[in-house]
């Protein structure tokens, strides 16, 4: 994938942590010039931020709480001071909980949905002035909103509208060169889930993987690539598509 995106400029929110720190990483060294964006400050912060310092490109790490339109208008403008112009967009910035529907509060459903969803409205909304044609937005969207999982009633409810938004948006901001499209990814062995050593962990994977074509979970480099692709020129007629990169559960 080296060299693919050389010289583009790419915006991902929630780029710190799973599958958002590889999107980074995957993004950077694909040649894109990359600004992340975070919301919760660690050590995993700096050492994303030395990694990067070793890849070839002008990269950034940003605090920006996306559910914030404040912060979300500071992200875009620290875009437009350094770069002018924005070739990507990826909305990864999500969080999920397991809750009884029943018991659901209407603060945590704004919380999951306002993440993943109302994010998605402001990121793309402040950053469009920013985007020309030939420029592309990539949402990660989920499995989960094609069949529905229970106790977690906002989270698909969230994913699922990603869908419905993205392919709105390609179809208003086709005509101007701007694809959009989404990557739903299945269940993903992220670096925090794999430290997980306990017999329910092992019970749970054993037991899914059963229902994955592939007999296997996927990679954050793998939804990495499917994205990679989704912002490139290979894709220049990929529109309004969700991608599942799901190992054909």
């Amino acid at each position: 994938m080296t060299g693919q995106l050389a010289g583009r400029n790419v915006i991902v929110t929630g780029g710190t942590r799973g599958i958002g720190r590889q999107l980074t990483l995957g993004l950077a060294a694909a040649g894109a010039n990359v600004v992340a964006c975070y919301r919760t400050e660690g050590g995993h912060i700096e050492a994303l931020a030395q990694q990067l310092k070793e890849t070839p490109g002008g990269h950034r790490l940003i605090r920006a709480d996306v559910t914030d339109a404040e912060d979300v208008d500071r992200l875009a403008d620290e875009a437009r001071s350094t770069y002018r112009t924005i070739h990507g967009v990826v909305h990864n910035a999500g969080v999920i909980s397991q809750v009884p529907f029943g018991e659901l509060t209407s603060q945590e459903w704004r919380r999951v949905v306002d993440t993943s969803l109302t994010a998605a409205y402001l990121v793309v909304n402040k950053v469009l002035p920013l985007m020309t044609a030939g420029s592309s937005v990539v949402v990660i969207g989920s499995r989960a909103a094609m069949v529905g999982i229970p106790r977690r009633a906002h989270y698909t409810a969230a994913k699922a509208g990603l869908v419905g938004l993205m392919r709105s948006l390609a179809k208003e901001l086709g005509p101007r060169g701007i694809r959009v499209n989404v990557v739903s990814p299945g269940t993903i062995e992220t670096e925090e889930a794999a430290r997980d050593s306990s017999e329910q962990r092992r019970a749970q994977v054993e037991r899914h993987t059963q229902m994955i074509a592939l007999r296997r979970y996927g990679r954050p480099e793998e939804v990495a690539n499917a994205v990679i692709f989704l912002l490139g020129d290979q894709s220049s007629y990929v529109a309004g598509e969700t991608l599942h990169v799901d190992g054909g559960i």
